[in-house]
């Protein structure tokens, strides 16, 4: 598959991706946005469409080179208001295929209070350090945001923006929306350690062990059952 066909399958792939953040509560309203790349372009979720009602038509279509913020959409569709650190993101970082936006509950309390989140589990490793950084604030949707979102994901996969949200990225959607809900449990995680006296943190050199066992840890694609031999009968 390829090509236009390739194309729809991703754009069909977000839309459904739109609705389970909301459906399982990693997101609220119209406050997420999800950007996947397809070859020189990146695919986004339009800005201020409900997910219920979105089509995979309305997804729009910006060029990763070319004239920065121009873009393809259906009718009156205008990319999602955080365009600018999905297409930063993507143009400094080749290794990103999807980026995952959410304000969901308990990383958005800790963005909050401007607090990162430390390795608290060893899980924090999927997020590619002993920590998930905060990104430092910035209104929503400008130049200032995207500069201050790559600091923070500088040797990260993922982070915590002030008073805002969360992001994860990954090199296809599926991962990306993995890391998404990872991130959420551990903040939900750390929340609940600091109503009962903290956590107990582990140290650097325990976090590179098990980022060294990480290589190739994540969802992947199910194996596919031998064939079976057929019987002649006879």
């Amino acid at each position: 598959m390829g090509g236009e066909g390739e194309a729809k399958a991703l754009r069909r792939d977000l839309v459904e991706a739109l609705r389970w953040m909301n459906a399982s509560g990693l997101n609220q309203g119209t406050s997420g946005n999800i950007s996947i790349r397809h070859g020189t372009t990146m695919l986004i979720s339009p800005s201020g469409v409900p997910y219920d009602q979105m089509e995979p038509e309305d997804v729009v279509e910006m060029p990763l080179e070319g004239e920065y913020g121009s873009f393809r959409a259906r009718g009156d569709n205008v990319p999602s208001s955080e365009w600018r650190f999905h297409l930063d993101i993507m143009r400094q970082r080749p290794e990103v295929g999807a980026i995952v936006h959410t304000h969901s509950t308990y990383a958005t309390a800790l963005a909050i209070c401007r607090r990162e989140i430390p390795a608290c589990h060893y899980m924090i490793a999927a997020a590619g350090g002993p920590t998930v950084r905060c990104a430092a604030y910035a209104t929503f949707g400008t130049e200032e945001l995207s500069k201050n979102v790559l600091a923070a994901l500088e040797g990260r996969r993922c982070c915590l923006m002030a008073n805002h949200g969360m992001l994860a990225t990954g090199p296809n959607l599926r991962k990306a929306m993995w890391l998404a809900v990872e991130l959420e449990t551990l903040a939900r995680q750390y929340c609940l350690t600091l109503t009962i006296g903290g956590p107990v943190v582990l140290p650097d050199d325990e976090i590179e062990r098990v980022m060294e066992r990480f290589e190739g840890y994540g969802p992947r694609p199910k194996a596919k059952a031998p064939a079976r031999r057929r019987r002649k009968a006879g």
